[in-house]
């Protein structure tokens, strides 16, 4: 059903007299909560993204995660009260567009796409890591494409089925993700207070650790950011869930609690439980390397196999949210009318944006392909930015009166944005320091930004501005 109650069918027929293309409105809160923390994904974080943290700050790692979970508190309670006021499918650059500007909108936009399509493939890249276990010659890339293709064929279903679907591949990571805290609580070889107040890693050489600067733990937290970013996507289904206003403000605020004890807990385990950190930050396979040294290779199979679910549950996940905001677009008529045309279809059994989730699953299945050195850094930086953007639109969502009518308004305003963008300034900096793979990524991410910028200027522009749709024209 849509929101206004019509079958599928008449969804594509209003489209075509006229009114917006309307997603029908048929999820409940739980089921959007399933797609928010499946694209946060906290399993594949832990697996994939963790060890680049642990590789960079050592034991540091846990005060990586630990900042990075504050200043995910201070923007989710962004995300919320912008989420609440604008429940829409283009998410991050439909709200900026409206609380902040068109122009400012469009940058945006140009940033969420480029790193949405790029995550895909980061992601879907941990598959064959992981199934190894059962083919231990598989291709790397081309696994991660299958799986991307697959993931793509599942994501074209009724949302409803999608929900589901990620609520059970959820619960299989979670429960692999409590074994992995489990082997390393119970058989401590350091203590928390060590990780807190020693922070190492390893030294030069490789066979010993020294002690890590702030510095260098304020670059990590960069990519701990990263790894709990997602809790924002429960607004891409804005137009689908019921009481959405409200809905989406309480997914948000849950799917990040939910996430940082999630990643939070079983990184702080391996820290603690690793037999040898030196062996753990030059491991080839850091948490393959734990769950060996800590049990057996049967556990180790087992959890492989978990891990490798929650990857393509991941891959599934984000591909349902990058296509709604792919979908958003073409409704918003930022492409060529018969390119917009054709991201804007719905189909017409399954209520799907089935054109948009198409073109993602292909364009991040070439992705796969691309040499991991870039993908690192075109993400690493550009979901700072938006960060960005989204603290200014709420800043400038309560001044100008676009924001004045959400149903979740966030506590002691403006403390949570200006803290957030204090966050954002440092881990910019220290980003900038880094010159082999900070500093190129916010160089990338400057040029998206421009490129952005420039097209809305001389194309969107010029033919008569950016007409902005969503489920507030029903």
């Amino acid at each position: 059903m849509t929101a206004s109650g019509t079958s599928p069918s008449r969804s594509t027929e209003t489209a075509e007299d006229g009114h917006p293309p309307r997603l029908h409105r048929g999820l409940k809160m739980l089921g959007t909560l399933f797609i928010t923390l499946s694209a946060t994904t906290p399993a594949s974080s832990v697996f994939i993204i963790s060890p680049g943290v642990v590789g960079q700050a050592g034991t540091g790692a846990f005060w990586a995660f630990a900042v990075a979970g504050v200043v995910g508190v201070f923007m989710a309670l962004v995300y919320a009260e912008l989420s609440s006021a604008f429940p829409l499918s283009g998410g991050e650059y439909a709200i900026t567009a409206r609380a902040l500007g068109r122009l400012p909108g469009f940058v945006v936009l140009g940033l969420i796409l480029v790193t949405q399509l790029l995550i895909v493939a980061v992601i879907a890249l941990g598959v064959g890591t992981y199934l190894e276990v059962l083919f231990p010659h598989l291709d790397v890339a081309v696994t991660a494409a299958v799986t991307t293709l697959l993931a793509t064929a599942l994501a074209v279903f009724d949302v409803k089925l999608n929900a589901w679907v990620t609520g059970i591949f959820l619960a299989i990571e979670m429960i692999a993700l409590i074994v992995v805290s489990a082997l390393g609580f119970f058989h401590p070889k350091r203590s928390l207070a060590d990780l807190i107040a020693h922070p190492v890693a390893a030294a030069a050489g490789g066979s010993t650790v020294t002690a890590v600067g702030v510095g260098t733990i304020g670059a990590a937290t960069a990519v701990a950011i990263f790894a709990y970013n997602g809790y924002g996507s429960a607004v891409y289904f804005g137009e689908e869930t019921k009481d959405a206003p409200r809905s989406i403000a309480r997914t948000i605020l849950w799917a990040l609690a939910i996430a940082v004890l999630a990643e939070l807990i079983p990184t702080t385990a391996v820290l603690i439980g690793a037999p040898n950190l030196p062996s753990l930050f030059g491991a080839d396979n850091m948490m393959k390397y734990f769950i060996t040294a800590t049990s057996n290779s049967t556990v180790n199979d087992a959890i492989s196999l978990a891990i490798a679910i929650a990857i393509f549950n991941a891959v599934l996940a984000i591909i349902l949210v990058t296509a709604r905001m792919v979908f958003s677009t073409g409704r918003d008529a930022a492409w060529p009318s018969p390119v917009s045309k054709a991201l804007a279809a719905i189909h017409p059994k399954f209520g799907s944006p089935w054109i948009a989730t198409i073109a993602t699953g292909v364009v991040s299945a070439g992705f796969c392909f691309a040499d991991d050195t870039f993908l690192l850094v075109v993400t690493s930086t550009t979901i700072i930015a938006v960060y960005a953007a989204l603290a200014l639109s709420s800043i400038a969502g309560r001044r100008n009166g676009t924001t004045t009518h959400a149903a979740y308004r966030m506590p002691a305003w403006p403390v949570a944005p200006v803290l957030a963008l204090g966050a954002i300034g440092y881990v910019v900096y220290e980003n900038f320091q880094d010159p082999k793979v900070g500093r190129p990524s916010l160089w990338t991410t400057l040029g998206i930004a421009a490129v952005s910028a420039v097209y809305y200027l001389a194309v969107v522009r010029r033919r008569g501005g950016w007409e902005l749709k969503g489920a507030e024209d029903e």
